[in-house]
């Protein structure tokens, strides 16, 4: 008597990556509210290539999950019958301290990298907010932080990728220009190659209150001129309490110099500390809200703030960076479909005529089926 047709794949799936690494989806195992099928847990790139193979043969959707810190984002999926752990795809070699470039599995986490590079004095220019995020979800949507102002995306900082594609054949890439086209890889990123940068000796935070998006405008402009890393703005819920921090990373006399020089433009109540403020580098949405991203001119934010303000009939949280005009607005997760449409809609429209963006790029399962959410390209 043969087995039944789920038995039979988790059969194979035991085969490709052991019996203690494929198993029966648990209820932590969900993907935008539903439960997937199975779980597997692959070591090498050649079981990434065999479970998609097991996959594509059977019909079977599949979706790589690294700590899974953004596997809701973006375009909802029905279902999902076999999701991909990276878990095992781990380590880094081929590391060139000289010629500052390092080969890392995409299963692991970022801040264990950072972590060994820093052993070298160096460092991937990158600070994605998830604080769990490995190298692989964050090059999946282009994960930026704080660091995007001065030292660009993720994706930037990649030479090259292996990965399998859907059949379950392996592939690389090194796109146009030297950098892989992410945004169109269709499969699972096994390890990428990276360019990396010293460690900066000193960082220093220079900080001050920020009472409307108007003022912001000015005060993000006195610090651009002095080139700091990072410029970031924190816009609280009910308006009170803002803040804007910028951050300057060099030698300790050059970075103090400037942040002292900064604090001083920018006049009373303004700060300096070698620590950076408790909302840095961290998303101010959670999973129940909606979270809105923005990007426009910086010239542009503090307009289109007042005009996202006005078309929730509320002070919208927000935060991000100022210096480039990209940030995250928060809408209440317990809003209707309707009015978060009409309120992204109204700013969209706003942002047309100064070249910006709207996506929805996080919503409580329950809602982002009913929502325009955010596509790949929306990420790059």
């Amino acid at each position: 008597m043969s087995e039944p047709p789920e038995d039979q794949v988790l059969s194979a799936l035991v085969d490709i990556c052991g019996p203690d690494y494929a198993r029966v989806a648990r209820s932590i195992d969900t993907v935008g509210g539903r439960r997937a099928g199975f779980v597997a847990v692959p070591a090498t790139a050649q079981a990434v290539a065999d479970v998609l193979s097991l996959a594509a043969g059977r019909g079977l959707s599949v979706l790589p999950r690294g700590s899974g810190s953004k596997i809701n984002w973006g375009t909802p999926r029905e279902h999902v019958d076999v999701l991909i752990d990276t878990g095992r795809l781990s380590g880094l070699w081929s590391h060139h301290v000289e010629g500052a470039t390092v080969e890392v599995a995409t299963g692991t986490p970022v801040r264990a990298l950072q972590a060994a590079l820093a052993l070298q004095g160096q460092r991937l220019p990158v600070d994605p907010p998830s604080r769990t995020a490995t190298v692989g979800g964050m090059l999946a949507v282009n994960e930026s932080g704080p660091l995007r102002y001065r030292h660009g995306t993720p994706a930037e900082y990649v030479t090259s990728v292996a990965y399998v594609d859907r059949a379950g054949e392996a592939a690389d890439s090194d796109g146009e220009d030297g950098r892989p086209g992410l945004a169109e890889i269709n499969g699972v990123i096994t390890a990428a190659s990276l360019r990396l940068e010293p460690l900066p000796a000193a960082r220093r935070w220079a900080g001050v209150a920020v009472p409307t998006p108007l003022k912001l405008g000015q005060l993000v402009g006195v610090a651009a001129e002095l080139e700091p890393s990072a410029i970031e703005v924190n816009l609280p819920a009910g308006g009170q309490g803002g803040a804007l921090a910028v951050l300057f990373e060099g030698s300790e006399a050059a970075v103090v110099d400037q942040a002292e020089r900064l604090a001083a433009e920018w006049g009373a109540g303004a700060v300096v500390t070698p620590i950076a403020p408790p909302w840095w580098g961290a998303y101010p949405f959670r999973r129940d809200d909606v979270a809105l991203q923005l990007s426009v001119s910086a010239a542009d934010l503090p307009a289109t703030l007042y005009a996202l303000g006005d078309a929730a009939g509320f002070a919208v949280p927000v935060r991000g960076s100022a210096g480039l005009g990209r940030v995250h607005a928060v809408l209440p997760g317990r809003s209707a479909p309707a009015q978060i449409t009409t309120i992204v809609e109204s700013v969209r429209h706003v942002l047309l005529a100064r070249s910006g963006r709207a996506a929805i790029v996080s919503a409580p399962p329950e809602l982002a089926p009913e929502l325009e959410m955010a596509g790949r390209l929306d990420f790059f």
